[in-house]
């Protein structure tokens, strides 16, 4: 069946994207799964300039464990490794557990890269959340400024340092998947 568009034609109809109706997680890499100071070198790649003890995706085995009564929950990484590495490079840094419930990305190399990045995280996000249409999402990302006002429900600020391995932080995210998972975030 043709969708009606205007009063001059119709086309047909668009495919629901990945994560429609479903349980989505927004997922930042740089200050949720590791320390925020990640820098890149051409010759050594990912490195942290960050105190000793930090290393590269140090919390992924957390956020694995913390989604694992979870199963329903997909991942969007909403990251600026994907701009890089783009989507299947920067997701096979994750762990299994997380790599297998990856659907998308925020950004994809059919945007205007400029103007993706002159907009905020929070309106990235957001953006995804109104073509997606997920159920319910969360949002991880330790990038406060520029949220929209009606996300901040959605939203966990991580630790720059110390990432989603926080209490508070974590605590967070366990409320909101617990909230979401059972319906009553409806």
């Amino acid at each position: 069946m043709w969708e009606k568009i205007d009063d001059y034609g119709y086309h047909p109809p668009r495919k629901a994207p990945k994560g429609a109706g479903e349980l989505i997680l927004y997922l930042d890499y740089d200050g949720v799964l590791h320390h925020e100071n990640c820098l890149w070198h051409p010759r050594k790649g990912p490195y942290l300039k960050a105190p000793s003890g930090h290393v590269l995706f140090q919390h992924a085995p957390l956020l694995a464990e913390v989604l694992e009564p979870y199963p329903d929950w997909k991942i969007v990484l909403s990251t600026s490794w994907v701009r890089t590495y783009g989507f299947y490079g920067a997701g096979k840094r994750l762990p299994e557990a997380l790599r297998g419930r990856l659907i998308g990305a925020t950004f994809h190399s059919r945007m205007n890269r400029h103007e993706f990045v002159a907009s905020p995280r929070g309106m990235q996000v957001w953006g995804d959340v109104v073509i997606r249409q997920p159920r319910h999402w969360i949002a991880l990302d330790d990038d406060y400024l520029h949220w929209p006002k009606w996300a901040l429900d959605n939203y966990v600020q991580t630790d720059a340092a110390l990432g989603i391995s926080k209490p508070d932080v974590l605590g967070r995210l366990k409320r909101l998947l617990e909230l979401h998972q059972t319906g009553s975030g409806d």
